[in-house]
């Protein structure tokens, strides 16, 4: 978005000439570029012929630029839209095939990351929960999270490994809130591995919270509780809730709670990052 020059004169034209560039007189905005050879300017010089504070004043009398308006495109609303929408589409793009985040390699994480930050950029402006919070009511589908890159489903925080040592198959993961009742809940698809010849063991994991909305943009989640259910054929089994970890047994960098900011949000696209610097990507399920 173009921008006014941050000076200009009641006395002097607003219009530049960039074809007969010349040096600027006492008391001029020094690496400005002034029109010269016009009415304009002859008035301004003959103003200030006989005062060089005279002629200051003249060119250095201003009004503050205006702030900038994020939401405004010169294109107007409907390309905007399409260009944000392909921006939606880039960052889909660069996270698909890295199974959630979970084979991510650092150029994938980079890569990611660019284009999530080119599309919070182009959002408006930073995220108002005071004004967008009925935005966030749904469930939402994970498709990427950067910090399931550590290879451990806790991701920068505690949590059991992937791969050998621990035979779990992360699958779907979805966030469900609640506006009304101030609940998130982070809802994982698991398998895990049983011993030859039983089957696989299916299971939803529900790990409950309450949450705040701090600031602009962020919110603070507090864990309650986890509860498991089983799926497929022992899905008539009642649900599991794990034990809650005592206080004083937590080790310090799992409190039980943490925060997100909500950088980017529309009717099917969020995207947040959170304490510890991991980015997340939803999309409405």
């Amino acid at each position: 978005m173009a921008m006014a020059a941050p000076w200009s004169s009641s006395c002097c034209p607003a219009t530049a000439s960039t074809s007969d560039p010349r040096p600027l007189g006492p008391g001029s905005l020094k690496g400005a570029a002034w029109p010269v050879g016009g009415a304009g300017w002859r008035k301004c010089r003959e103003q200030g012929r006989n005062s060089r504070r005279r002629l200051s004043v003249c060119a250095t009398a201003t009004a503050p630029p205006p702030p900038v308006d994020y939401a405004d495109t010169s294109a107007g609303a409907g390309a905007d839209a399409d260009y944000v929408a392909s921006l939606k589409v880039k960052l889909l793009g660069a996270v698909s095939g890295l199974n959630r985040g979970l084979a991510a390699g650092q150029e994938d994480l980079d890569r990611a990351d660019a284009a999530a930050r080119e599309l919070e950029a182009a959002g408006g402006g930073p995220v108002d929960l005071g004004r967008d919070l009925d935005r966030l009511q749904g469930r939402w589908r994970l498709v990427y999270s950067s910090a399931f890159s550590s290879r451990t489903l806790g991701g920068s925080r505690p949590g059991p490994p992937t791969g050998r040592l621990l035979p779990i198959t992360l699958g779907q993961v979805f966030q469900r809130i609640d506006v009304v009742s101030r609940d998130l809940d982070n809802i994982v698809e698991l398998e895990l591995g049983a011993p030859w010849p039983l089957p696989p063991v299916e299971a939803t994991a529900t790990l409950a919270h309450k949450f705040e909305v701090v600031g602009t943009s962020g919110i603070k989640i507090n864990f309650e509780k986890t509860t498991v259910k089983t799926k497929g054929s022992l899905s008539q089994l009642p649900p599991l809730e794990v034990p809650r970890i005592p206080d004083n047994l937590r080790p310090p960098s799992n409190t039980g709670s943490g925060e997100f900011e909500v950088t980017y949000l529309d009717g099917d696209t969020r995207v947040t990052r959170g304490d510890r610097g991991e980015l997340r990507v939803f999309v409405i399920a």
